[in-house]
């Protein structure tokens, strides 16, 4: 691989940005070893991240304790390659040449541990095709 390419990025959108975008980003960050660069936002940020979003993503070796939920900007939209949006609706700028997914998920706000997990794990398995798409090997997690 020559390194004239690019780095592949990736801007993971919902309305709080307390769940399902930090887990997809968490994810991406830790399955794509840092090979793809990886945003997220709300177009309504919270005030902090889903608790049990965090416990749902330690309980796999992911620590996402440290991001907060940060707004939506025009420039982050522009700066990424794909941008994935869990929900958002019409919040979302659209900008012509970008690439352009919409994940229904269910929103783990407001649900205990076990009705999270199975969240996470759809997550992820989007993660691992999303990093196939952007032509990256994903690396194995520990655990």
């Amino acid at each position: 691989m020559t390194e004239t390419t690019a780095t592949p990025s990736a801007l993971f959108v919902c309305v709080h940005n307390a769940g399902r975008s930090q887990m997809a980003a968490g994810f991406l960050r830790a399955l794509s070893g840092g090979a793809v660069e990886v945003r997220s936002a709300g177009s309504m940020p919270a005030d902090q991240i889903n608790p049990t979003a965090v416990e749902a993503m330690l309980e796999v070796g992911i620590d996402i304790r440290a991001e907060v939920p940060k707004v939506l900007t025009t420039e982050a939209v522009q700066a990424s390659d794909a941008v994935i949006t869990m929900g958002c609706g019409d919040a979302c700028p659209i900008f012509p040449g970008k690439r352009y997914e919409d994940w229904a998920l269910a929103d783990p706000a407001g649900q205990g541990i076990a009705a999270v997990r199975p969240i996470r794990d759809e997550i992820r398995g989007r993660v691992l095709t999303l990093i196939s798409e952007l032509g990256v090997e994903p690396v194995e997690l520990a655990g």
